[in-house]
């Protein structure tokens, strides 16, 4: 279990609840800017953002021994094709964008979509755009006669076939076992493409940051109607319901997952929240996770509920050192190993290996999807750095046990890596834990 070394706690701060910030005198601090276009003042600018992501898109395509790439993971497709339709067809398998060297993306998609994104997404052809259908994941079955598939796939043969491209190897991200199956037997090649993928989504522009900062900037005000809700008698779904209710009426496209975890479930952490009563003295952590404009937040914090023993405060003093440390370790051109190695190792919080403890003490890329590129820990870092560039945003997370037994205290803060170090894109207080209501 987990403790601290130091005491003297008391219910309010006695330091400053914000972490001190690197950037240099004469640089501005990221923005989060309303969320309106404006004539006032630079804000998103949407066009940019499209152009970026395509370039880099095409850029990874170049740099592969791919003559195409065949996307079907959803946050691929909106990268490069610069489209959504929605959560609710995300992991159904059928909508399917092809990129080929020199040209501009064809995306296959459900319907109706079809039509709304020739009104209103021309910046393909509008040829571009197309009907298609794969089977919702097996449940028009492939092997019955409707020759979903085979039609599917003799049509991306036959253009890359017009466009020189038929020998050379298809990269996919994802792909179903029929689907692949019957590319195999049409003779395509198949190469990776989500590799070159995340390596194109890891490094954000100007504009994906201030979406970060936005989706960020919304669960700032999340978490002070917590504070105000977190009381004896309110149960976890409740404090769920507010959270979606509120970030929805914020904008957000899309309410992902919250946790919302108390009392003795926060040891072991299960990941998930139930319709448990909060009671006075628990400790309780939430983690909000939501996109805006597709860019997505993982965002956690832990609260005190009328009041906070000393193991409570102990863990929390724990959790936050250990963030701290790993904070101080993050600049340009460091390895990720050097990240992982001043993170605690699994034994120190009561588990007996790291993949046993995996997702307690790491750090994930956040961007159009919630785990993208760096992933830090001691699980893989070490066997497997990479750099830590400018560009690179991530969310680190800490985790701490309480002595108590059932308690403990879980942080989580959003990183920007910049020219000169990092910036924090999670404001709520975290420096010490927050008694939420205190008697």
């Amino acid at each position: 279990m987990c403790s601290s070394h130091g005491h003297g706690h008391s219910h309010k701060p006695s330091r400053m609840f914000e972490r001190p910030s690197q950037r240099p005198a004469n640089v501005r601090p990221l923005g989060a800017p309303g969320q309106m276009g404006v004539d006032y003042e630079h804000r998103v600018d949407f066009e940019r953002l499209r152009q970026y992501r395509l370039a880099r898109t095409k850029a990874a395509l170049e740099a592969s021994d791919c003559g195409a790439f065949l996307l079907f993971d959803f946050y691929n497709i909106r990268y490069a094709t610069q489209t959504w339709i929605g959560g609710a067809l995300g992991d159904k398998m059928i909508r399917y964008a092809l990129i080929m060297r020199g040209h501009d993306p064809i995306l296959w998609d459900f319907g109706s979509a079809v039509k709304h994104h020739k009104l209103y997404s021309d910046w393909v052809p509008a040829e571009n755009y197309r009907p298609g259908f794969l089977g919702f994941k097996g449940a028009v079955d492939p092997t019955g006669g409707a020759d979903l598939m085979v039609d599917a796939i003799q049509e991306i043969k036959s253009l890359l076939t017009e466009n020189g491209l038929a020998d050379a190897p298809v990269g996919v991200d994802l792909i179903e076992p029929p689907f692949l199956f019957e590319m195999q037997r049409q003779g395509l090649r198949i190469a990776d493409a989500q590799q070159p993928m995340l390596d194109a989504r890891v490094i954000k522009n100007q504009d994906e940051i201030m979406l970060l900062n936005q989706a960020a900037a919304m669960v700032d005000g999340v978490y002070q109607d917590i504070v105000g809700a977190l009381k004896p008698g309110v149960r976890e779904n409740e404090i769920v319901a507010l959270a979606s209710a509120r970030l929805y009426e914020y904008g957000s496209d899309q309410v992902e997952a919250i946790n919302a975890i108390s009392g003795e479930r926060c040891n072991p952490h299960p990941h998930n929240f139930t319709d448990r009563i909060i009671r006075p003295g628990d400790q309780a952590f939430f983690d909000i996770i939501h996109s805006y404009n597709g860019y997505r937040t993982c965002y956690y914090r832990t609260f005190g509920v009328g009041w906070a023993t000393e193991p409570q405060r102990d863990a929390y003093k724990q959790a936050r050192d250990w963030m701290d440390a790993a904070l101080d370790a993050i600049r340009p051109g460091v390895g990720s190993d050097q990240v992982a190695a001043v993170l605690p190792r699994a034994q120190d919080f009561g588990f007996e290996n790291e993949l046993a403890a995996f997702g307690l003490q790491f750090a994930h890329g956040l961007g159009l999807g919630l785990h993208e590129r760096p992933i830090i820990s001691r699980l893989n870092s070490m066997k497997d750095p990479i750099e830590i560039k400018p560009g690179m945003v991530f969310a680190m997370e800490t985790y701490c046990p309480a002595t108590d037994g059932t308690s403990a205290a879980r942080i989580e803060e959003e990183v920007v890596v910049t020219d000169y170090g990092t910036e924090i894109l999670t404001r709520f207080p975290s420096q010490e834990l927050f008694v939420a209501n205190a008697y």
